[in-house]
């Protein structure tokens, strides 16, 4: 999975990096730093659908992913065939009081398996030890409700992973993503004095355009996150033709998006962040 090993670490470390005039990077959740696959998500979607005699594959529930959940299970009910089932089930098209009841019942089942998914990505304890030895700071941002957060949380900063400030999917008045508002909250609670000086790290479409219109430079995850979508087990048992076609299709997508720029998992981030400090260095900046 390309993780970065104890020895390669202690390399990293002891090498001069200058990764001026970069000041932060602000990652998503489920995809990017825990959670391989973004697996958390994605079953309940499917298992909160059926209690109301709706079937979605889990294609289907991944395909708004990013979203603040009551807008993915909005999203979700607009989907033609989906809309179709609710309408012969219950005799109309959904409402957002249809939203609600699913929300309603999305957040139990969430919060009770949320804990299950809170395993570190590969690399990703080392790379923020990494930014925080290079002076950069460490934001986070999620399409989790948080209620939800506040459960994975303390977990994942057990295992390691404590970004310096955390923004829920459900908390800002102005809305989450594809909106920047998420992303500006962490430049504010941050103290970051450029937006353009901060980099958003995401695994879905509307994580990229988040930092694109928040002014940043974008970072898309394609192995480790949603677009792909395997489980570890699953990643390891896979052909690896079948792993580089689904790899392409990914990275394609979060190019189309607009990202600067495609890794696989967070443990190429070390590379990526000196590539662009280099080009701020040369005076290009996210919107050039």
């Amino acid at each position: 999975m390309n993780a970065i090993t104890s020895s390669e670490f202690q390399t990293l470390n002891s090498q001069a990096v200058d990764l001026s005039p970069l000041q932060a990077v602000i990652f998503d959740w489920a995809g990017t730093l825990v959670d391989f696959g973004s697996l958390a998500p994605t079953q309940i979607f499917v298992e909160a659908f059926a209690t109301f005699g709706i079937s979605i594959t889990l294609e289907q529930a991944r395909g708004p992913m990013g979203l603040s959940k009551w807008d993915h299970i909005h999203q979700l009910l607009q989907e033609p065939s989906i809309a179709a089932q609710w309408n012969s089930m219950f005799g109309r098209a959904p409402s957002d009081a249809d939203v609600d009841a699913i929300y309603a019942r999305f957040m139990p089942m969430q919060i009770a398996k949320v804990g299950e998914f809170s395993a570190p990505i590969d690399g990703a304890v080392q790379v923020l030890q990494w930014l925080r030895a290079n002076r950069l700071k460490v934001g986070s941002c999620s399409g989790y409700p948080r209620e939800v957060l506040n459960q994975l949380l303390p977990q994942a900063a057990k295992a390691g992973i404590a970004p310096d400030h955390v923004v829920a999917g459900d908390e800002l008045t102005a809305g989450g993503r594809p909106g920047p508002y998420m992303a500006i909250a962490n430049v504010l609670a941050l103290g970051i004095s450029d937006v353009r000086a901060c980099v958003k790290v995401d695994d879905t479409v509307p994580g990229i355009e988040e930092g694109l219109n928040a002014g940043m430079w974008t970072i898309g995850l394609s192995l480790s996150g949603n677009e792909v979508g395997y489980s570890k087990e699953e990643y390891s048992a896979a052909d690896s033709v079948d792993v580089e076609a689904k790899i392409a299709v990914a990275e394609a997508k979060l190019k189309k998006a607009g990202s600067h720029y495609v890794m696989r998992t967070i443990s190429d981030l070390p590379a990526v962040l000196a590539k662009i400090a280099e080009r701020m260095r040369r005076g290009e900046l996210p919107n050039s």
